[in-house]
């Protein structure tokens, strides 16, 4: 399945046009240029042209271009990606797409790190890209420090988002890889070899919120086709410590045959622990990853894991934010579906 973008819905009557700045002028009786500075929140408009542009604003249900407002108060021609991250693998994976296609570009991009969703930094980080010289602005809302920055970005700034599959429409163009599908395909794998339910060691990223992420709907959605049972969600953060103690947790448990890990570092701290308490990998116990970090090909077992395309994920938010910088039109995604390889860390259970 190829992601496509996805944009708030037009206020206008669908077949009818929107309005435009010149409508919105002639209704009021001033000039274009007087729209756009009252728009623009100019301090040179009397009071009164003010009132009557606002009102024709209200009255036709005008909504201005992100894009127009970015070129008229002129932006730069480059792109500044926002992310709370800047190591983890998908994240960084991410950056690098997005920097291969501004240097192919020959666009300069430059990284804005959010350290907390506390309001002050929010704020000084909107503040930050909302200046002309950021240019395009490319959100990394894989968490809430990402969304937080996402849903407080003014109208008038040109962003995307690299979103979760299962974030809402926050009317802003958002490209997702398919995780849901391939958690599914993960867990039925496992299904598949015989075990009786699939255990869930979950990112942090995914049951904070009303609604689930992508890779922990896909295992429920496996789960309940296959009529198998739901085992109570195993949290972690998003260090390898906490992992092994999720891990230490399932080893316990002679029911646990078969784990499904939201990223492959946590599948890592998992393995170990199974070590640790004697569990053979996948004799007694399989596991699968997601991401496919450089690496887990290597490890022993080779790990069975979901590959992402995070780098063309990375140039598709790099191509669609010059769209809307530039006001060309938005390009389809280009992006390498989710695929689970098949290594040696997944077996038939015991017995």
């Amino acid at each position: 399945m190829t992601p496509t973008p996805r944009r708030a819905p037009r206020s206008a009557a669908r077949g009818a046009a929107a309005p435009s700045i010149r409508d919105v002028a002639a209704a009021a009786g001033v000039s274009y240029q007087t729209v756009s500075r009252v728009l623009n929140e100019s301090p040179r408009v009397r009071p009164e042209t003010r009132t009557a542009v606002l009102a024709a604003i209200e009255s036709l249900g005008f909504r201005p271009s992100r894009t127009a407002r970015a070129l008229s108060l002129g932006r730069a021609r480059g792109i500044t990606v926002v992310t709370s991250n800047t190591i983890l693998y998908g994240y960084a994976a991410t950056l690098q797409g997005l920097e291969e296609a501004a240097r192919a570009e020959g666009m300069a991009m430059g990284i804005r790190v959010v350290e907390s969703a506390a309001p002050a930094e929010v704020k000084q980080t909107v503040e930050h890209v909302s200046d002309a010289s950021a240019g395009g602005v490319v959100v990394i809302a894989f968490d809430p420090l990402g969304v937080a920055v996402l849903e407080a970005l003014p109208e008038h700034v040109p962003a995307v988002a690299a979103a979760e599959p299962a974030a809402p429409d926050r009317g802003r163009v958002a490209i997702a890889l398919d995780e849901r599908r391939a958690a599914a395909d993960a867990t039925q794998h496992l299904l598949d070899l015989g075990h009786r339910t699939v255990h869930h060691v979950a990112i942090p990223s995914e049951g904070g919120g009303a609604v689930p992420g992508g890779r922990l709907a896909g295992w429920r959605d496996a789960l309940r086709a296959a009529g198998a049972g739901i085992p109570e969600l195993i949290g972690c953060g998003w260090d390898i410590r906490s992992a092994y103690a999720a891990g230490q947790r399932l080893a316990a448990s002679p029911d646990v045959t078969a784990i499904l890990c939201g990223n492959d570092d946590i599948a890592q701290g998992v393995r170990r622990a199974l070590y640790d308490a004697g569990k053979d990998v996948p004799g007694d116990v399989s596991i699968v990853g997601f991401d496919d970090i450089p690496g887990s090909a290597y490890w022993t077992p080779a790990l069975t894991t979901v590959r992402m395309d995070f780098a063309g994920l990375g140039r598709a938010c790099f191509h669609a934010a010059v769209a809307e910088l530039t006001g060309g039109p938005q390009p389809e995604p280009a992006l390498t579906p989710p695929a689970l390889v098949l290594r040696e860390s997944t077996a038939p259970p015991p017995g």
